[in-house]
């Protein structure tokens, strides 16, 4: 077993990675619960579900199972979680455990935050993707005029992460999660990069899946410790998501899995980097390889105007000016801030190209 932990401002959080460690889940809850709710999806629960409620020695456990899918991480579903926990008689001494990807965890971990003012919840992350949400207490809702705009920075009591989950995720999942591993690759640590450039997600060997996860979280980790509520270096985590959350709203939220959207991002954020910084950059390496890998990074026309009035929406923005990660160099990201007209000049370039290589 792999264990690292996270020192947050309110306590300390392990995370565990093993195979098979869904078995054994009630050996990893430290304290005693008077009731536990497991928050899942329909994917996940006929997969894993009854795993869960075998490896849970407790008399008192609750389960709710969503729609697939970014729809239901909505404040109408948020707030039928609040009024089934209350049927079921959830209290302040009471657990949530997030069970599934990304979307799950960022739902149930507000949940969470906000039930009574605040509960524990522990995150069981299920996909590739959810390696990064899962870890540094993140979590929030989507509103109609953005994605993840109504949160909390609120964090698990743990993360127990039991990689052979990972062998049943369909293929589009795959390159979702990987996005969120060249991001991390980008900014943080060249050779992890060079590593995922050397394979094809179809045919990916179990280790170095494992391996690559495993950088990720360490990578995301080191830099929620520096930054818990993303005052400075945690930001660098938002590279490549400037555009691609722009794009899951204007879309349409689930048009792109999530890391499909950043995987755009990504290449415009390189593409800035190289017209703004004349940074030398990898960038038809990256092309290429996403191209390869079956990311569709040809969209159909969309307005520059909009995608950035979508953009000035974010919670990034600082004085009324996007700001941007970009790269200096692959791991020395740095923040840039970018005006409207200028934004837009560089997005209609970057769709032209992009479209027409």
């Amino acid at each position: 077993m792999q264990k690292l932990q996270i020192n947050a401002t309110t306590h300390i959080y392990p995370i565990y990675i093993q195979a098979g460690i869904r078995h054994s889940l009630s050996d990893y809850i430290a304290k005693d619960y008077d009731k536990i709710l497991v928050i899942t999806d329909e994917n996940v629960a006929t997969l894993y579900l009854a795993d869960i409620r075998c490896s849970l020695h407790h008399e008192q456990v609750y389960t709710i199972t969503l729609p697939p899918g970014e729809h239901v991480k909505q404040l109408q579903t948020f707030y039928d979680i609040h009024t089934k926990a209350l049927q079921f008689g959830l209290t302040r001494q009471s657990l949530i455990i997030a069970l599934g990807g990304g979307v799950i965890g960022d739902l149930a971990g507000f949940v969470a935050a906000t039930y009574m003012r605040g509960i524990d919840y522990i995150q069981m992350p299920t996909t590739i993707l959810a390696h990064d949400s899962s870890v540094g207490g993140k979590v929030a809702i989507n509103h109609e005029y953005g994605k993840n705009l109504i949160g909390q920075f609120y964090s698990p009591q743990a993360v127990i992460y039991d990689m052979e989950t990972l062998q049943t995720l369909p293929l589009k999942e795959v390159r979702s999660g990987y996005a969120e591993l060249l991001k991390e690759a980008l900014i943080a640590e060249p050779t992890l990069y060079n590593s995922i450039l050397s394979i094809k997600i179809n045919n990916i060997v179990v280790e170095q899946l494992k391996m690559h996860v495993r950088n990720g979280i360490m990578i995301k980790a080191n830099l929620v410790e520096k930054d818990e509520k993303e005052a400075n270096e945690r930001k660098y985590l938002n590279f490549g998501h400037t555009l691609g959350h722009a794009l899951e709203t204007t879309l349409g939220y689930g048009t792109l899995a999530h890391g499909e959207a950043v995987a755009i991002g990504i290449l415009f954020a390189m593409f800035v980097s190289e017209k703004k910084l004349s940074a030398q950059l990898p960038t038809k390496d990256m092309y290429r390889w996403l191209l390869d890998n079956d990311y569709p990074i040809h969209l159909q026309e969309l307005s520059s105007t909009s995608l950035v009035k979508q953009m000035k929406l974010d919670k990034k923005v600082v004085s009324n000016h996007v700001q941007m990660v970009l790269l200096q160099a692959i791991g020395e990201p740095i923040l840039q801030k970018m005006d409207e007209a200028e934004l837009e000049g560089l997005l209609e370039q970057f769709f032209k190209k992009i479209n027409n290589v």
